[in-house]
C-alpha cells in the first residue's frame, strides 16, 4: 500500500514548492491524497469537490486565497492514468488547470486547489468546472466582501493579519491563522504560521478586526497532529492582548499549556485588534506555531 501510495503521488501533476527543511522541523501534510475503493466497473471518471461551494472574499491577503478540496474517482475495470482539467470564471484563477494520475479501479485521488480573487473582482457568482472526459462538476464561487461574509460569530475571520516575522524554509503566511481552518493538516503548505526566530521571544501575531468590536474570548489553535504533539511542537506559554486605537491590554494568560487547543474567556472589552504575545514553545527548536485565533 505504501508503495502504491507513493507511485500514485509520484505521478501526479502538482504545482509545489519545495521546503529546505531543517531537522528539528515537522514536515508538511502532503498535498494529494489517496483513498481506495470499489470500482463498480462503470468505466466513468467522476469529478469529486470537497464541498458543494466556494465563499471567496474581496479584500484579504494573496497569501491565503480561497480553497476548496477537488479531485476524481475511478470506477474503470483496470487501472489508467486519469485526467481532471480545472477551469473557471474570470478573472478568477485557480492554483491548477489539470490534476493527472494513474488510478487503479475504485481509487480516488483528492488535492487542494486554491482560487485567486483579484482586488477589482466585481461582488457575485461564479463558477468552477472540474471536468473529466465522462462528466462536468460545477461549483458556484461565491464573491463576498469582508463585511458581508458569514464569519459565524468570529470577528478575526479573513481579517488582515501582521506578525513579528515569518519563516520562510516553507509556505507559513501570517493571514493563515484567520483564514477558518483550525487544523493542522497542510502545515508548511500554508496552513500556520511559523515565526523566523527559533528560541528569541517574544514573537507577536496581530489580528485587525475591522473596527471597534466587543470581545470576550480568544481561541487559539497551535500544530498539532498525533505525529507531532502539541507536547512537542506547539505553542507553551502566551499573552492575549486587546487593542484599541494602537493602545494594548493582557486579557488573559497562558502557562505550561502542551494542548493543541485553548480557550481564553476574559471581562468583556472593547477592541479594534487582539495580539497574541508568545512567549515560549514546546520542544527543542522553540518556534512559535499557531494553526488558527478565533475572536469571540
Amino acid at each position: 500500500m505504501r508503495l502504491l501510495t507513493a507511485a500514485l503521488a509520484a505521478a501526479t501533476v502538482l504545482t509545489a514548492t519545495a521546503a529546505a527543511w531543517q531537522p528539528t522541523d515537522p514536515p508538511s501534510v502532503p498535498s494529494v491524497k489517496i483513498k481506495p475503493g470499489t470500482s463498480k466497473g462503470t468505466g466513468r471518471l467522476t469529478p469529486i469537490a470537497g464541498s458543494d461551494r466556494v465563499v471567496a472574499p474581496l479584500g484579504v491577503d494573496p497569501a491565503c486565497p480561497a480553497k476548496i478540496e477537488i479531485g476524481m474517482r475511478s470506477d474503470a475495470k483496470a487501472p489508467s492514468y486519469a485526467n481532471l482539467s480545472v477551469e473557471i470564471d474570470q478573472p478568477l484563477t485557480a492554483s491548477r488547470s489539470m490534476l493527472t494520475s494513474y488510478l487503479p479501479p475504485g481509487y480516488e485521488l483528492g488535492a487542494k486547489l486554491l482560487i485567486a480573487v483579484p482586488p477589482t473582482t466585481s461582488e457575485g457568482s461564479y463558477a468552477l468546472r472540474l471536468k473529466t472526459p465522462s462528466q462536468t462538476l460545477s461549483v458556484p464561487v461565491q464573491v463576498v466582501t469582508l463585511d458581508q461574509l458569514d464569519n459565524g460569530g468570529n470577528v478575526a475571520l479573513r481579517r488582515p493579519v501582521t506578525a513579528s516575522s515569518q519563516h520562510t524554509n516553507a509556505n507559513y503566511p501570517p493571514c493563515s491563522v484567520a483564514d477558518g481552518d483550525s487544523g493542522s493538516n497542510g502545515w508548511a503548505g500554508g496552513n500556520g504560521w511559523n515565526d523566523a526566530t527559533a528560541r528569541a521571544w517574544p514573537d507577536t501575531v496581530a489580528i485587525a478586526l475591522g473596527g471597534p468590536k466587543q470581545i470576550s474570548r480568544v481561541d487559539l489553535y497551535t500544530l498539532h497532529t498525533e505525529r507531532y504533539p502539541a507536547s512537542i511542537f506547539g505553542l507553551r506559554d502566551w499573552d492575549v492582548q486587546a487593542g484599541l486605537n494602537g493602545q494594548w491590554q493582557t486579557v488573559a494568560q497562558v502557562r505550561g499549556n502542551t494542548a493543541g487547543f485553548v480557550r481564553s474567556d476574559f471581562t468583556p472589552v472593547t477592541a479594534d485588534a487582539v495580539r497574541i504575545v508568545a512567549l515560549a514553545s514546546n520542544g527543542a527548536n522553540d518556534y512559535t506555531r499557531i494553526t488558527e485565533v478565533e475572536v469571540r
